[in-house]
């Protein structure tokens, strides 16, 4: 096997470079490890920080100027599916929207420290159609920010990293083998955490969309609470909540009330946690909408649905 640290040497920049063009993208390739390594190889004059910084610049613009100009075409829906693929799914477009739409671009700046922020930030930013020369600004910032940390970190701690090199260059495949076996642990273990939210949380029953509907038209009214950070285009009479807030500060009447709540993300998660906290209340005929949101607006527009608009009918 040829020696790794000068693989790194001679093709360094162009590795980080690709390796932050991957993670950007989407990849669960992450890229602040290379950048200390390249910081370590930085402060011995083997590599070149300011062509690293240039480099990781370059990468993160690329990929995350795509990703802003997919927000501004496919807006919400892209959000929702970059969800359902990431490892961090539960609630994480709530957390995403309530801290994008608190700041604004300024998320930026610090997005890439967050776990599952980075695109789902530039996402957020063509949405909610932020001038690409503002997101330009706070996107190289915020990526010298990240990639400047990690250049830092690495030549301040340069010895140890040179003899974290030298072990795996000892150990040859077998050091390899390590990094790929320590990659695959976490990226299994966030997939497990996953799984066991999702599991824990299908206990919540869910509600159907029409059957909701059917609900309304025999009179039988829930109180409905919206758990979106944008709660655009409510349902009816949908009372806003953060699925954080307190309970006490609810008026939701007596315990036997019918409650549905709703959110627009994968499997119900935001929903399926406030519901879980009120059927643990005594709230026990708590529903979560099964598709949330975008099951009702899905079917509110389908022309032979009680809820279709008129010119949703003639259409």
């Amino acid at each position: 096997m040829a020696d790794l640290q000068t693989l790194l040497v001679l093709y360094g920049a162009w590795l980080v470079f690709f390796n932050v063009l991957l993670e950007q993208a989407g990849l669960p390739i992450p890229a602040y490890p290379l950048l200390v390594v390249a910081g370590a190889l930085a402060a011995q004059d083997q590599l070149s920080w300011p062509l690293i910084l240039a480099g990781t610049v370059a990468a993160s613009l690329i990929a995350d100027s795509a990703w802003y100009a997919a927000g501004q075409r496919h807006g919400a829906r892209l959000l929702s599916t970059i969800c359902r693929i990431s490892l961090s799914q539960d609630s994480c477009i709530r957390q995403t929207q309530s801290r994008y739409l608190q700041v604004g671009p300024r998320l930026l700046l610090v997005a890439k420290f967050l776990p599952g922020a980075g695109a789902l930030s530039t996402v957020m930013a063509g949405l909610t159609r932020a001038p690409y020369r503002t997101f330009v600004g706070y996107e190289i910032a915020g990526t010298l920010i990240w990639g400047g940390s990690a250049v830092l970190l690495g030549a301040v701690f340069h010895p140890v990293v040179a003899d974290i090199l030298q072990a795996i260059d000892q150990y040859g495949q077998m050091g390899l083998l390590f990094l790929g076996t320590l990659l695959a642990l976490y990226i299994a273990y966030r997939l497990v955490q996953r799984w066991r939210v999702v599991k824990y949380l299908r206990t919540v029953p869910r509600l159907p969309v029409d059957e909701l509907a059917s609900w309304e038209r025999a009179g039988r009214r829930p109180v409905l609470l919206d758990v979106r950070p944008r709660p655009d285009d409510p349902l009816p009479g949908a009372i806003a909540v953060d699925v954080h807030a307190p309970l006490d500060g609810l008026e939701l009447g007596p315990y036997d009330t019918d409650i549905v709540v709703y959110c627009a993300c994968p499997n119900e998660v935001s929903a399926a946690m406030l519901a879980t906290k009120l059927r643990a209340a005594g709230y026990t005929n708590t529903w979560a909408l099964l598709g949330g949101h975008d099951a009702w607006r899905a079917y509110r527009e389908t022309p032979e649905s009680p809820l279709a608009s008129p010119a949703t009918e003639q259409s």
